[in-house]
């Protein structure tokens, strides 16, 4: 159990690592390895992925992928996070900065992330500069990837090399489901259910608004002043554009900044099928024979119509 747990802590600071010193991605807040510490299973009873608790938007997604595949085949998944990239988003320091993304794909038992020295070399060169990682030492059968630079990856693709029954009894020649999500932009809560920048922040009380600071670290202060005299603040991260001023009356809860949340998660789901390779080959001597007995019922109709032709001629 404790070198699970060392394996497990090991894989998740190389993640970190890798995805920070590779990519230079200052949202930290959206590093994966933040679902794979909190969830030990990333799907839900529910179905629902862990991503969806942090990004709050739904954002449609599509997952590419073959109907079936043979035993110990290297194919591809593709799951494709499109967006305008012309928007940006607030960063963690509150500066404009553009779209990142990231996608998981939980595969069946057994499916796993292809060796290297197996993925072909044109899917090499799409992912290049990309890290794919399994969730965890146990759920190897599980990839995330991300964040990496959205304009340049609304397209993310798994190497995946499919299993062999006649090595894993545990294996057997079925359809299976698969899952599939993705996400572009940060999240809107961390893992401590605080609220990220990328939220609207609303009123505390209902009353007028008394006063509005800016700090030097472009944080904003709105007190209030309710109607018993009462005054409350709230304060608004720094990058996001208010849309009250001093001297408004604004409800309990009403919004104060616009919402600056231009992203979001989305997941689907499909099915693969494992084929087994005697069912081709014997769908395809079917086939022939089916083709072979009517090329022979041709050529027999035909003899027998030279016969019958001869008979009246006599």
């Amino acid at each position: 159990m404790a070198t699970n747990k060392f394996f497990k802590s090991l894989l998740l600071t190389l993640t970190i690592a890798i995805t920070s010193f590779g990519f230079g991605v200052q949202e930290s807040s959206a590093y994966p390895v933040f679902a794979q510490q909190n969830y030990s299973n990333p799907r839900a009873a529910n179905g629902k992925l862990a991503c969806a608790n942090c990004h709050l938007n739904q954002k449609a997604i599509e997952i590419e992928a073959p109907q079936a595949v043979l035993p110990n085949s290297v194919f591809e998944v593709e799951i494709k996070v499109p967006y305008d990239t012309s928007l940006q988003q607030i960063g963690a320091n509150g500066k404009k900065a553009d779209l990142n993304v990231g996608g998981i794909l939980i595969l069946p038992n057994g499916f796993k992330l292809a060796p290297k020295n197996q993925i072909p070399a044109e899917v090499k060169a799409k992912n290049k500069g990309v890290f794919i990682s399994p969730y965890s030492t146990e759920f190897d059968n599980i990839l995330v990837v991300g964040p990496i630079a959205g304009k340049t990856h609304q397209e993310l693709v798994f190497p995946v090399i499919a299993p062999d029954p006649e090595k894993n009894s545990d294996i057997k020649y079925l359809t299976y489901p698969f899952y599939a999500g993705g996400n572009r932009g940060r999240g809107q809560v961390y893992p401590t259910g605080e609220k990220s920048n990328v939220n609207v922040f609303g009123a505390t009380q209902a009353g007028q608004i008394s006063d509005i600071k800016v700090a030097d670290n472009g944080e904003t202060t709105v007190a209030i002043t309710g109607s018993n005299g009462s005054t409350s603040s709230q304060t608004v991260p720094s990058g996001l554009s208010l849309v009250v001023k001093k001297g408004d009356v604004v409800k309990a809860d009403q919004a104060l900044n616009a919402d600056p949340n231009v992203g979001g998660f989305g997941q689907e789901e499909s099915e693969i099928v494992l084929q087994n390779p005697l069912r081709i080959v014997g769908y395809l001597a079917f086939c022939f024979s089916i083709l072979l007995t009517q090329i022979t019922l041709v050529l027999k109709k035909k003899q027998f119509e030279k016969v019958q032709a001869a008979e009246l001629n006599f």
